[in-house]
């Protein structure tokens, strides 16, 4: 609850500025009240309006994506960029393309972004971008013409030093390929303006795999520090079935466990014997097929339409990696009563607050998103890093510096948590961590 007047007084106007953005909400109010013990503490952040300048952007970019399909019809789609806070680093965060993207989904991505990048430790700040469009059934031609009428406008707002993009749902190394090389085109330049690219102009070993290998590795620590536990032996439930689904089931799988589901939009499969990630990898990756192929490819497997009875499955932990508020309440219940006792978020804000306070109120080890997932964009800052140095070090190496950080995440989001009377709860300690290095350096930045 909202209990802090300055914080009730900052979320009150968010809500009549951006009332019809329900994400967004969601998003802030999280935050916001895991900040009360902070701000009470630091009466500097009020006096410097440090919440009313988080909750809003410095900047929302929207513009029109007008580009020809195959059959030679002209199509228009909405772009956007949201550059949210510098105040730590060049604006960072993905682009998705998906036609559920609208402004307070971007803002909602963005604003969690910021807590986000700041956990990495890395020089980043928070921004997001995307569109509603869906490459879902266009050609490669299509997906190309339409990348590079984005990056046309895109391209005058981003660059190395002020905002560095990289890709999220249905943007992956296709779309980055088609937007760096537009941007080169029109910039005249060869630059690291932005992350995700192929491994032969720039991009990082590791990075395909960043989200979901460090899903596991936060997982992991969390276990060890926690509950003196681990992923051997443990059934995992997971949902989705790209980049982040795909690769926080080859890691977990690699630490013992048993990953028994996956997912996508349409439904998800269930095999009690582990799923098969090679025939995953080929469906989704190979040719970008639908995941009930998988139950008619592999014996015992069991394909069930819809996508929320997978959360019906008995798991030990669940890591949802699909997509924003893909657990409810009612879900929630259903993993608590089937025997989870673990929830890392590998998607956006995959829990809805009905979820997480069951989570809380049955003792479930809960890691957020913001934490949890930032595997991705802390190897993209290393791929920044590489760019910068004009080198590329091995798989081994940033694979290690990607387990470092996450083990980092855990161990100060627990400290945070424990200095502001929040001990054990990896979620008030995200945010907390998260906050106070991108407040300190509002603060000793002026009023901007």
């Amino acid at each position: 609850m909202l209990t802090d007047e300055y914080v009730k007084k900052v979320y009150a106007q968010v809500e009549k500025r951006d009332g019809d953005q329900p994400e967004f909400l969601q998003a802030v109010r999280e935050v916001l009240e895991s900040l009360q013990p902070v701000v009470e503490k630091h009466p500097e952040y009020e006096a410097n309006g440090v919440l009313e300048r988080l909750v809003e952007p410095e900047r929302v970019i929207k513009f029109r994506v007008a580009w020809v399909d195959d059959s030679g019809k002209v199509q228009v789609n909405r772009g956007y960029r949201v550059q949210f806070n510098s105040a730590i680093g060049p604006y960072k965060g993905g682009l998705r393309f998906h036609p559920t993207v609208n402004e307070g989904v971007i803002k909602f991505l963005g604003f969690e972004q910021i807590l986000k990048n700041s956990l990495t430790t890395l020089p980043m700040g928070g921004g997001k971008g995307g569109s509603d469009f869906d490459p879902k059934g266009k050609s490669d031609a299509e997906v190309m013409r339409f990348c590079q009428a984005f990056m046309t406008e895109l391209c005058r707002h981003i660059g190395q030093f002020t905002d560095v993009p990289a890709g999220d749902i249905n943007v992956g190394a296709r779309e980055i390929g088609y937007l760096f090389g537009q941007y080169k085109r029109i910039r005249d330049e060869y630059s690291g303006v932005l992350t995700g690219k192929g491994l032969e102009f720039g991009g990082s070993l590791a990075r395909t795999e960043a989200t979901g290998y460090g899903l596991c590795y936060y997982t992991a620590e969390a276990l060890r520090v926690l509950r003196n536990d681990s992923f051997e032996g443990k059934t995992v439930v997971v949902s989705g079935s790209g980049n982040v689904a795909i690769f926080a089931t080859e890691k977990a799988q690699a630490l013992g466990a048993k990953v028994v589901t996956v997912s996508d939009s349409n439904g998800y499969v269930y095999d009690p014997n582990g799923i098969q990630l090679d025939v995953v990898k080929d469906i989704k990756l190979g040719h970008r097929g639908r995941i009930k192929e998988y139950a008619e490819r592999v014996p015992g497997a069991e394909y069930h339409e819809g996508c929320k009875g997978v959360w019906t499955v008995p798991c030990d932990i669940a890591l949802p990696c699909a997509t924003q508020n893909e657990i409810d309440g009612e879900s929630a219940e259903a993993l608590v009563k089937n025997g989870c006792t673990v929830v890392c978020e590998g998607a956006n804000m995959p829990s809805t607050p009905e979820a997480i306070e069951v989570y809380q109120k049955n003792g479930l080890l809960y890691g957020p998103a913001k934490a949890a997932n930032a595997g991705g964009v802390a190897v993209s800052g290393l791929e920044m890093s590489q760019n910068s140095y004009r080198l590329s070090w091995t798989f081994e190496e940033t694979d290690a510096k990607l387990k470092s950080i996450m083990e980092s995440i855990v161990a100060n989001s627990l400290a945070a948590a424990k200095e502001y009377g929040e001990e054990g709860d990896l979620m008030a300690g995200a945010n907390i961590a998260g906050f106070v290095k991108v407040a300190d350096a509002m603060v000793a930045q002026g009023v901007l």
